[in-house]
């Protein structure tokens, strides 16, 4: 694995400067589905070996915290078990017991994560690791996960933070601030997610000086 030209796929700016230490090339998705197809195939032109999907998740077991750190053994993809490298995933500071869902779609609401833990006993979720897999298996590549959660399993999401992300990674402030307006109601809420996903950052930022 030391030989390995190791890629990152993240949603966010804020996912890519906690990465940045590593050295690694990375590529931000944008928080969608299509642009971390575009991320990830951006790393394979430029010729990395070996993908990782890295940033935060949404919690689907009750029992994960925010700042809970994931290095799935495996993925739910497309109604597969698709297990993650396992050399490559020691890499990132060894796997631990978890399945992540490799989604396209944002589980937004506290009842949808609850039907998807129910129905596969996922773990967690994000939407740039499908994007990730289905690169790694079209050009025969490692892949591991590395995350941590960020909204828990019994949060759900505000509108604002639904209309936040920018298609470059970045926070769309004014479009916070809209949605605030038309639904102030949710201030706690957005509060909430906000120290999350402060916690979330910090314990990627503690694994990323981990990992040599």
């Amino acid at each position: 694995m030391a030989s390995e030209r190791i890629g990152i796929v993240v949603g966010l700016k804020a996912e890519e400067k906690i990465a940045r230490p590593l050295g690694w090339p990375i590529a931000i998705g944008g928080g969608r589905a299509e642009g971390a197809a575009y991320a990830v195939q951006s790393l394979i032109t430029r010729g990395v070996t070996a993908l990782v999907s890295f940033g935060l998740a949404g919690g689907l077991d009750p029992v994960l915290r925010p700042g809970s750190i994931l290095v799935p053994k495996a993925v739910h993809l497309d109604g597969h078990i698709l297990p993650c490298d396992a050399a490559l995933s020691a890499r990132v500071g060894g796997p631990t017991d978890h399945l992540l869902l490799a989604g396209d779609t944002l589980l937004d609401t506290a009842d949808a994560k609850r039907r998807v833990w129910r129905a596969i006993a996922a773990h967690a979720i994000d939407l740039e690791t499908a994007a990730v897999v289905r690169a790694a298996l079209a050009h025969g590549l490692p892949f591991a996960v590395l995350r941590a959660v960020c909204d828990p399993a019994n949060a759900s999401l505000p509108p604002a933070a639904r209309a936040a992300l920018d298609i470059d990674g970045g926070i769309g402030l004014w479009r916070v601030l809209q949605s605030l307006i038309r639904q102030p109601r949710q201030i706690p809420d957005l509060l909430a997610l906000a120290r999350d996903a402060d916690t979330a950052r910090r314990a990627l930022k503690q694994r990323v000086t981990q990992i040599n």
